[in-house]
């Protein structure tokens, strides 16, 4: 079996049931793994041993009464640390939010805690969940487990680098313009981004409300289908939220892929940003698998990059800004240098132009909706490039906004990223998968069946 570290979340619930690990033991792996390597990698803003340890013995103990609450029962979940956890601050690592204490859990904290999920500490992220990795916040930025001399992604940045490291099996994120899956890229795992509304937002701190989406960070598409699967559905309290038509999102886990019609949006490497050689042959080599596993693959086009690219810049820094406004004009030295200059573009933004840019989006909508009138699912490139080094900013800047994930946050598409290979630096590339909207089972059945071909996951390097 695979090291207990590196475990899926499938495998560990196995072990439980067949009674030869328990949650108290599996949780002390994991806090002693953490204290070993987390002072180099910055995975966490806050975790606590002892409250972890607390939950796992409730949760042995249940197990021992023979109470299974089900397929989360003791599995550590950590959470981004802008989703609200009773008694613990939310602090965005943000300055001015160090003491921000949560009241109550969010909704979906709440739902994982029914589930038996063991919540695993609050995950780094770029402040607000906006921007790049910055060096004047409360904590510094995570890194890479692949090279620690990298950045991670972001903007779920913690929560991507502690499931790669075995720090933890699953993780929330969130996800407006790719920050679920531009940290599964980076560092080789999974991340998946639901249908825009499956998940209830409540006590999560927004960034840009017609965007934001809670999204799962995991070795395994069907771990991530797991995790969604507990948190997602109608919050009569969120009135974003919608009914999924599924039961489970893994149920199409192990369907086959024979005659299922893929559209390969290769246009968004080779015109609208020209990936390197190397990206383009592992984003060509993922098609060229699915076509290997009886999946009809052909080219489709899509509006170019820049289009979506667009929307999503104008609508997240208008709503970032208006979530923003007071605390940027009475504590503005509190925010981050590119967190601050991120949100003010916001000001300078007209109801006129928020307006035009919803009506682009709508047109962008029908767009994609006519590829999924033809095809099942859509591949392309998640990241052009490996994630940059650290001490780079300029290329860290260049290379985040090299990227294809943003068309479906603009669409609410549900999408995924898994590993396509290495770079020639040994750093991790991605390949994303979108599907319809609410068809979550079939894009992980296609995930699954991608990972098996390709014998995923993969482990980073030793730390």
């Amino acid at each position: 079996m695979t090291a207990l570290e590196f475990a899926s979340a499938s495998e560990i619930g196995a072990l439980y049931r067949s009674h030869k690990l328990s949650p108290a033991e599996y949780v002390t792996t994991l806090s002693s793994r953490i204290a070993a390597l987390d002072p180099k990698l910055n995975a966490f803003i806050h975790f606590d041993a002892d409250d972890a340890a607390r939950q796992a013995s409730v949760l042995t103990d249940e197990l021992a009464a023979g109470r299974l609450r089900g397929p989360l029962h003791g599995i550590p979940v950590a959470i981004k640390d802008i989703i609200d956890v009773e008694g613990v601050a939310t602090t965005c690592a943000s300055h001015t939010r160090q003491d921000a204490i949560a009241a109550d859990d969010s909704h979906v904290v709440a739902l994982l805690r029914r589930a038996g999920a063991i919540i695993f500490g609050k995950t780094n992220t770029h402040e607000f969940a906006c921007g790049r990795p910055s060096f004047d916040l409360p904590v510094p930025p995570a890194r890479n487990p692949w090279n620690p001399d990298h950045h991670p992604g972001g903007s779920s940045s913690g929560s991507g680098a502690g499931v790669a490291a075995g720090l933890f099996p699953l993780a929330l994120g969130t996800d407006t313009g790719g920050s679920v899956r531009h940290p599964a890229s980076a560092c080789g795992i999974v991340g998946f981004k639901p249908t825009y509304g499956a998940v209830s937002r409540r006590g999560v701190f927004p960034l840009a409300q017609t965007l934001d989406c809670i999204g799962a960070l995991a070795r395994t598409s069907t771990d991530a289908a797991l995790l969604i699967d507990a948190i997602a559905g109608v919050d009569a309290r969120e009135l974003s939220t919608i009914a999924m038509p599924w039961k489970t999102c893994a149920e199409g886990d192990k369907a086959s892929l024979t005659g299922l019609k893929i559209g390969y949006i290769r246009q968004f490497h080779t015109e609208d940003l020209v990936a390197p050689d190397g990206t383009a042959q592992l984003i060509d080599g993922a098609a060229a698998t699915l076509a290997e596993l009886a999946a009809e693959v052909e080219d489709v086009r899509l509006p170019p990059l820049s289009s979506f690219f667009a929307v999503n810049r104008i609508l997240l820094s208008a709503e970032g800004f208006a979530v923003h406004a007071d605390h940027l004009r009475t504590r503005h030295e509190d925010y981050g240098r590119l967190t601050r200059r991120a949100l003010l573009a916001g000001a300078f933004l007209t109801a006129e132009d928020y307006v035009r840019a919803q009506k682009q989006r709508k047109r962008l909508v029908e767009a994609v909706n006519d590829a999924f009138s033809r095809y099942d699912i859509l591949v392309s490139a998640s990241s052009m490039e490996a994630a940059a080094r650290l001490d780079d900013p300029a290329e860290t800047a260049r290379t985040y906004t090299r990227q294809a994930r943003t068309p479906f946050s603009v669409t609410g598409h549900p999408a995924l990223s898994v590993m396509a290979g290495l770079s020639d630096d040994g750093l991790p590339i991605g390949v994303q998968f979108a599907g319809r909207a609410f068809e979550e089972p079939k894009l992980i059945a296609v995930a699954r069946a991608f990972e098996a071909a390709r014998g995923l996951p993969m482990t980073p390097p030793a730390l």
